[in-house]
């Protein structure tokens, strides 16, 4: 047996000592918070046209999840699959097809895009899988230079931009309901600081997610985004913009949450989506 193969056994026999005793790394609820499984996720996922895998940025269970079902949806349920995440910005798409174009190295690629952090370990496995099966890759989210236009500006301050840097936007003016709960809930967590433009900058990163979603979406695929779960709990942020666009898709939403105890779903995590991860809160997180 070669060394990564041996590397690899002692791994995964670590992981299933550590987990024996039933403590599951993950539990998977129904929004009505009754236990769930993967499983009925793959099934719900063959009719939907849309789905969001809001994920916990830093936690691990969130991004294997990911690439599991990425793969499952793929192999199992439609080829016709798009994918598209929060985590790339809109200007960076065409160095993106380059990449998966095969036209660049990851150390270019690296270079040229603006990755998070945790690139390597949590996002590039799932660009890489596009790459290996030529799937499109869609950059979603504003560049973050036009986000803070609005944090600092309001809406008014992205008027003046040229059209060149309106194609990475979603069209103006755009739709905002102030009254949403998760907008609403930004303003209350942020103590009033960033007054009413800072629920403004995270609707107009939702607007042009949807946006960019509904541009590279036709029907018969299947579209897996990739976001933070704050852009789709409760069926708001960039779910509330596709539906005023098209208020016909099929959606399905994944929502992770992170408790001190799995064992029962909390009554403030029930209903946040089609389907909620738990995970413990002690977790081991990946940056």
């Amino acid at each position: 047996m070669n060394t990564n193969k041996l590397l690899s056994v002692l791994a995964i026999a670590l992981l299933l000592l550590a987990f024996k005793g039933d403590k599951n790394p993950y539990k998977i609820y129904a929004q009505s918070g009754k236990k769930s499984s993967y499983s009925k996720i793959l099934k719900a996922a063959e009719s939907a046209d849309i789905i969001f895998f809001g994920e916990l940025h830093d936690n691990p269970m969130s991004h294997w999840l990911e690439l599991q079902l990425t793969k499952d949806v793929y192999n199992s349920i439609n080829d016709r699959l798009v994918l598209g995440a929060e985590m790339f910005e809109t200007d960076d798409q065409t160095t993106i097809n380059e990449y998966i174009g095969g036209h660049h190295s990851y150390n270019t690629f690296k270079k040229e895009v603006k990755v998070w952090p945790n690139n390597k370990t949590d996002y590039q496995p799932l660009m890489d899988f596009a790459l290996e099966n030529q799937l499109v890759f869609i950059a979603t989210n504003i560049p973050r230079r036009y986000a803070n236009i609005v944090y600092k500006k309001g809406f008014g301050g992205l008027k003046s931009m040229s059209l060149e840097a309106k194609k990475w936007i979603a069209p103006l003016p755009i739709k905002y309901d102030k009254n949403l709960p998760g907008y609403k809930k930004i303003v209350e967590m942020a103590g009033g600081h960033g007054g009413d433009n800072l629920p403004k900058a995270q609707a107009i990163k939702d607007a042009t997610m949807a946006h960019f979603i509904l541009k590279n979406w036709k029907k018969g695929d299947t579209f897996i985004h990739y976001n933070g779960s704050y852009h789709s709990d409760n069926f708001e942020g960039i779910v509330w913009y596709l539906k005023q666009a098209n208020p016909d898709l099929k959606i399905m939403t994944i929502s992770s949450v992170e408790q001190e105890k799995t064992d029962s779903l909390a009554d403030e995590n029930v209903g946040l989506a089609n389907f909620i991860i738990c995970t413990p809160e002690d977790l081991t997180k990946t940056y």
